[in-house]
């Protein structure tokens, strides 16, 4: 039998604090960084970016095209796209950086960074409309993407869609649709973890079994029915799978305008490559693995909670109690695609965005309240005005009761009406 090499190849002798003992180490991991590449148009010399048309890099200048990246890094991997485990050695083997020279804009008033291509020019933060910019070379040291779903819309189409949802909405202001708005929106790709998990729940709980009892009554010497609910202790146990848990890497934006931006065809993932950012711009995340992971944990124990209750049957539940063991866990970090802008009016802040690859527009659009006012009273004064003459004619001894009668049901209408106005103006603000 042949003895073991020693030392192992992948170890290094460390220094020993004993004189004449040789003590050794697991050789360090080494994190290498590619050189960075730049984006000039060998025909031209002029900048070029990433064309959605064109599926690859392009020059708006004299029409060259090269396809972006390897033609294996184009083709979709969707669900197939490679997870990771939650090991240090997958930390430390994960690639650095974004691969390509970029600027970082770093916001004054808000605290968002961004990347942007060495040819862009910006001093205005897209989450926040601030003027109050610096721009620094971009960092190198968090985790690169190794998955991104591109682009599919262009610029062009998105603005048309902006305009028209800018613009829907009576009690909105007028120059709100206004071209200084959505001429703003800038495509931006951002910072997605997804999670996959095999949830093992126990559940306990007091589960009520109903029983129908036939008894007389007396007052009406009759036989009647009544329903009986007995309750006994029970417990099970259910198995959840998760896949592609999607919980945002960014903290600078809303996420209910985010949930409304949703789904993002995940089927369409490739695999990153620096060619896809070229002229475009991108955020890295601020939200790191266990932060995400700790989040995207508590979804899904709701998850699993549901599955639970799906499995008691019945819909009489008390003193429910649950335990979850997370297994198989794997996490991938991805860049999604999304048009971004934010403006201010009248001393506030609204965001907007744009799903990058279904057009899907949502995000915060302020209310003229004056307009909300008046449709409210316009609701309200025919109730209260019927209301006053029947009063009248109930002094005078006339059929004011039945006047009465119909000014609260016109109230009554006007009201929930009025209450139903009231919070949609406030859900568009507030998103």
């Amino acid at each position: 039998m042949n003895p073991s090499p020693f030392p192992p190849p992948d170890y290094e002798q460390a220094t020993s604090a004993i004189p004449g003992i040789t003590v050794w180490q697991p050789r360090a991991v080494v994190t290498t960084v590619d050189a960075p590449k730049t984006y000039t148009c060998p025909q031209c010399g002029a900048t070029t970016r990433y064309d959605i048309a064109a599926g690859g890099v392009a020059c708006e200048y004299c029409g060259y095209v090269q396809p972006a990246a390897a033609s294996t890094q184009a083709v979709p991997v969707g669900h197939r796209a490679q997870e990771f485990e939650f090991t240090l050695e997958t930390l430390s083997q994960a690639e650095q950086g974004w691969g390509v020279d970029r600027r970082e804009l770093s916001c004054d008033n808000c605290g968002a960074s961004l990347t942007l291509p060495e040819s862009v020019i910006t001093a205005t933060c897209p989450f926040c409309a601030s003027n109050k910019v610096n721009l620094r070379t971009a960092s190198t040291e968090q985790l690169r993407p190794r998955f991104l779903v591109p682009f599919k819309i262009q610029p062009e189409e998105i603005r048309k869609r902006a305009v028209d949802w800018l613009g829907k909405g009576w009690f909105h202001p007028a120059e709100l649709s206004s071209s200084a708005v959505v001429d703003r929106l800038i495509g931006v790709y951002l910072p997605f973890w997804t999670f996959d998990a095999v949830i093992t729940a126990n559940w306990k709980a007091q589960v009520g079994h109903e029983r129908h009892v036939r008894y007389y009554d007396s007052g009406s010497k009759s036989w009647k029915t009544r329903t009986v609910i007995d309750w006994k202790w029970e417990e099970g146990q259910v198995k959840v799978t998760i896949d592609d848990q999607v919980i945002s890497g960014s903290s600078h934006l809303s996420l209910l305008i985010l949930n409304r931006l949703r789904p993002f065809n995940l089927n369409e993932l490739v695999a990153y490559a620096p060619d896809y950012l070229a002229g475009w711009q991108a955020q890295a995340y601020d939200v790191t693995l266990p932060q995400a992971w700790e989040e995207g944990k508590a979804s899904m124990r709701e998850s699993a909670k549901k599955a639970c209750y799906v499995d008691i049957h019945s819909a009489h539940v008390r003193n429910f109690s649950m335990t979850a063991d997370f297994g198989d866990e794997t996490w991938r970090y991805i860049l999604l695609p999304v048009y971004l802008t934010a403006y201010c009016f009248e001393n506030k802040v609204y965001q907007v965005m744009a799903n990058g690859q279904t057009a899907v527009v949502a995000g915060q659009k302020p209310v003229a309240w004056w307009k909300v006012w008046l449709a409210i009273a316009a609701l309200l004064l025919p109730g209260l005005g019927v209301g006053l003459v029947g009063l009248v004619m109930l002094l005078a001894g006339g059929l004011g009761i039945i006047i009465l009668g119909i000014a609260a049901l016109l109230l009554i209408g006007g009201g929930a009406l009025a209450v139903w106005i009231y919070r949609q103006a406030v859900a568009s603000e507030a998103a």
